[in-house]
């Protein structure tokens, strides 16, 4: 990363960086990687304007731990694409806590998917690629081709992540949605035009039970018969 992201100019952040112990359970011996990554966020991912300065007390709760313990949902050397990367979320933390995992961050923005690449190149990350892009544009699609598992967070209601990640999911994969306490709300308001896009059993399911405040997310799975029509078409 830049000179940003040096510890000596923010020393502030010593105490802070240090994670809870529940990081211990979600990232084991690559909790030093994790810790790295909260550097990467607190620092360059302030002056970039991809946080917001008054998150840095509640990265490791509220987005870097959130974020990792949805690997309990993914199988051994499954396939991910995090649409909307942003700053690195689900992604990232996903990338740290399973290695096994091969990760996609697809990213639009020019400004956040430089600072992903610097980010993945600064950790050392092996497993995980960046592409520039929207999830919808044919290009990108025909890059990236499909994944066992599309991920998100934060990044539209269920009506439109569904359309965005439902081509790129493969027949049997699924569609996994870090959402709040209304993700329930949003299945019974979405659940038909989801279904038009090939991915149904829509479900809550919460994971992370090592934190304080579990992740709340929503799964779907892609219909097989759905995904044969689409590479009909």
């Amino acid at each position: 990363m830049s000179s940003d992201a040096q510890p000596d100019d923010h020393p502030d952040l010593d105490a802070l960086q240090t994670p809870p112990a529940s990081a211990d359970a979600v990232f084991g011996e690559r909790k030093e990687l994790a810790k790295g990554y909260w550097r990467i966020l607190a620092t360059d991912g302030i002056d970039h304007g991809l946080m917001g300065p008054r998150e840095v007390p509640r990265l490791w709760d509220r987005h870097i731990l959130n974020c990792a313990v949805i690997g309990e949902l993914i199988k051994e050397d499954e396939t991910v694409f995090d649409v909307g990367s942003g700053a690195g979320l689900p992604g990232l933390p996903l990338a740290i806590a399973r290695p096994d995992v091969s990760i996609t961050l697809i990213e639009p923005l020019l400004r956040r998917s430089t600072f992903l690449e610097r980010a993945v190149e600064t950790l050392g990350l092996e497993n995980v690629r960046v592409v520039r892009g929207r999830a919808e544009e044919k290009a990108v699609r025909a890059d990236v081709g499909l994944a066992d598992v599309v991920t998100s967070r934060a990044v539209a209601p269920l009506e439109r992540l569904s359309k965005w990640s439902a081509p790129l999911v493969r027949g049997g994969g699924r569609m996994i949605a870090i959402k709040g306490s209304s993700a329930a709300e949003e299945i019974e308001r979405d659940r038909a035009v989801v279904g038009r896009t090939g991915i149904s059993d829509l479900r809550v399911v919460t994971c992370g039970a090592v934190l304080e405040t579990p992740t709340t997310v929503v799964v779907g799975t892609k219909a097989e018969r759905a995904a044969k029509k689409q590479r009909r078409r």
